[in-house]
């Protein structure tokens, strides 16, 4: 979820969500276990946010959107404005095999998107969970995923959100309520690759 340059890389909205996302290295995690899902036979849908260069469409009805809509007005364009750098996926995440869900509005991936048909057309039950942000995006997603009757995984060293302490407290307080948590060893062990290494 939400994996693009203009969200975790330079330019991003929020600065701390990036620092955070580089300390415990999530994109290294997250590339091993979509190598990994791949090499098993499965499907990789990356979430992504994208917004128009004049904004229209976005609601502002909470202090993030605003956020991004000040720094749009700020600089002219948004942090993942449509066929930009900012919203494409950071470098070596996305594969051909891949499929690329965008929203415009909302917080999260299921809400006017075509996910969930795109998911049941390709007979998937079970949602993992990796990306941005653990208390926000990933959380809202987990819910929906849940509301829809899908399984769902997070894969705790796979998501990041701030701060930290907050989000891995979303992680054991929450979305272990409703979906199962695992790392990326224990994913990687149930898909047949090696823990702990790179798989392409």
């Amino acid at each position: 979820m939400e994996l693009q340059n203009g969200v975790v890389g330079d330019g991003a909205t929020l600065p701390d969500l990036v620092r955070e996302v580089r300390r415990v290295g999530l994109l290294d995690v997250v590339r091993r276990v979509c190598d990994a899902a791949r090499l098993a036979g499965a499907r990789v849908v990356h979430c992504t946010h994208v917004a128009r260069p004049d904004g229209a469409g976005a609601a502002t009805n909470c202090k993030l959107f605003a956020l991004a809509e000040r720094m749009r007005r700020e600089t002219g364009h948004a942090a993942t404005e449509l066929d930009s750098p900012g919203a494409d996926l950071v470098p070596g995440l996305e594969d051909p095999r891949d499929i690329v869900v965008p929203r415009m509005t909302g917080m999260t991936p299921f809400t006017s998107t075509s996910l969930d048909q795109i998911l049941r057309n390709l007979g998937i039950t079970t949602v993992v969970a990796t990306g941005v942000s653990i208390n926000l995006g990933i959380i809202g997603m987990a819910l929906t995923a849940l509301d829809l009757g899908y399984q769902v995984v997070v894969v705790r060293d796979a998501v990041a959100g701030v701060p930290p302490e907050y989000a891995q407290a979303v992680v054991d307080n929450s979305l272990s309520m409703i979906a199962t948590v695992v790392t990326a060893d224990d994913l990687l062990t149930v898909l047949g690759a090696p823990p702990g290494e790179a798989t392409s």
